[in-house]
């Protein structure tokens, strides 16, 4: 599902370069849910953005399903991210003015869905993340973990192969970030999705089926 090879990236230029990625190598098995965990600085956010497509390593190279992310062009990143890979943040990123069903059915009048596909989508998935009751609410009436619950329902709208999450816990307390990793963990099981989640959160490492750890730009660890 996941392939990573040799990616380095590397911010600014001379004594002051920040080498946030050094070689970094790793693969994944479709269907599963690994943890990416390491320190601020570590590089895992930047190795998030390369894995999606949102920033371009300086070498080495990425393909997700089967597609080598290195070698898009903007158009075809963009497919990417409307396609393949779907992202979770931690600042949950919902349109304020739309309900909870319309952020979710976003992705899918993107994708030029038709409406009856559409509102059957959106049922299931708020269904899904125990947000039956509240599709015509908007993100200002909801809890930080329903916001985040509804920003997972939208990121598998479209029926991604890859999520991406980066700390998506980092915005809630302890007992609604438990309850969202274990969303996280049954949606992997569910839907049949691969989720790369970025954490510092010991809970979310013992519910992924692999960690691999980060620290200065390289993979420190990893049982693979």
């Amino acid at each position: 599902m996941l392939r990573v090879e040799g990616v380095r990236r590397t911010f600014g230029k001379g004594a002051g370069a920040v080498h946030a990625l050094r070689d970094v190598s790793f693969a994944v098995e479709p269907g599963t849910m690994v943890a990416l965990v390491g320190r601020s600085g570590s590089g895992k956010t930047t190795l998030l953005n390369v894995i999606g497509g949102l920033d371009r390593a300086d070498a080495g190279s990425v393909a997700v399903d089967g597609v080598d992310v290195s070698s898009l062009d903007e158009d075809g990143l963009s497919r990417l991210r409307r396609e393949r890979v779907s992202y979770v943040f931690q600042t949950f990123g919902l349109i304020p003015v739309l309900s909870a069903a319309e952020n979710v059915a976003v992705p899918l009048r993107l994708a030029g869905a038709e409406r009856a596909e559409r509102e059957r989508r959106v049922a299931l998935l708020l269904d899904l993340v125990g947000l039956a009751g509240h599709a015509k609410q908007r993100p200002g009436e909801l809890s930080g973990g329903q916001q985040q619950r509804v920003a997972i329902a939208r990121a598998l709208a479209a029926s991604p192969r890859l999520l991406i999450a980066d700390e998506p816990t980092g915005q809630l307390d302890a007992e609604t970030g438990l309850s969202v990793m274990a969303l996280l963990r049954g949606v992997v099981e569910s839907e049949g999705v691969t989720a790369l989640v970025s954490t510092h959160d010991p809970v979310m490492m013992e519910l992924a089926d692999r960690v691999i750890r980060i620290a200065d730009g390289r993979v420190e660890a990893d049982p693979c």
